[in-house]
């Protein structure tokens, strides 16, 4: 294994996408999910891991409020759905990390908030004083009803790597709704040495209620490799994956850190 995994991860950053948190129609959060997804990130907390998680779901939480069964097109519906959908995003993240006497604390950020120098550090400074906290998970999504950026073309993605650089991780983990990238035979791609190389095995096609794509996914493993944090992405519907692949194993895609920009 490359040495961007040699070292035993500390604090890192989790990235949930939308079509591992919604339920099979897309118009609620499915349940079952969150509490597998707590009790993984739990375990790696009481393991000495600093966690922080990046989630999607929003707009999903608010569809069945706003009587609708298919995710909204039209942005202003999208906006409406994700501020009634967030509190309750949020309320069974609390209920379910609750169990595991882990609390959580929510972050909403714009990419104009990570752009400000003086708002950066505010965030950073507040994220970096959680994280103290042995018992607080920081949860983080982008302020959906405001900002539009994720809610047309990322879920999250970009954000979980400007989020793994403010908090100087050790590792970036995207989970969605495939076991990573897929070779021209449709086999996972172990480690990709070069990320240069990886653009070519992307297929454009999503999953029926995410936003964004593997070239988004993509796009924020190489901001994370930039910084010099390695990348792994993975499929967050496989059970008891996520201590598996923190431990250096498990079916994924591991994204190491090229010499040149250690």
């Amino acid at each position: 294994m490359s040495d961007s995994f040699d070292k035993k991860p500390k604090r890192i950053v989790l990235k949930f996408g939308s079509g591992i948190l919604a339920s099979a129609r897309g118009n609620a959060l499915d349940e079952k999910q969150f509490e597998r997804l707590a009790r993984e990130v739990s375990q790696l907390v009481r393991a000495g891991h600093q966690c922080v998680i990046v989630s999607s779901g929003a707009v999903a939480a608010g569809m069945r409020v706003m009587n609708l069964k298919e995710r909204p097109r039209e942005l202003t519906t999208g906006q409406a759905c994700a501020a009634v959908g967030q509190s309750k995003l949020m309320q069974l993240y609390a209920a379910k990390f609750a169990e595991h006497e882990l609390n959580v604390a929510q972050l909403l950020l714009t990419h104009g908030d990570l752009d400000s120098r003086t708002r950066q550090r505010n965030a950073k400074n507040t994220l970096v004083r959680l994280l103290e906290c042995k018992n607080v998970v920081p949860i983080i999504n982008e302020n959906d009803s405001v900002a539009v950026e994720e809610l047309r073309f990322g879920d999250n993605d970009r954000l979980s790597a400007e989020v793994a650089m403010l908090a100087n991780a050790d590792l970036l983990v995207i989970l969605t709704s495939v076991d990573g990238l897929l070779n021209e035979r449709g086999e996972v791609i172990p480690l990709v040495s070069d990320i240069a190389d990886a653009a070519k095995f992307v297929r454009e096609e999503k999953g029926k209620f995410s936003v964004g794509g593997m070239t988004t996914k993509l796009d924020a493993v190489r901001l994370a490799l930039d910084a010099g944090i390695p990348a792994i992405i993975a499929n967050g519907r496989r059970k008891n994956l996520i201590p598996l692949i923190v431990a250096g194993k498990g079916a994924c895609t591991r994204f190491a850190v090229s010499s040149a920009r250690k």
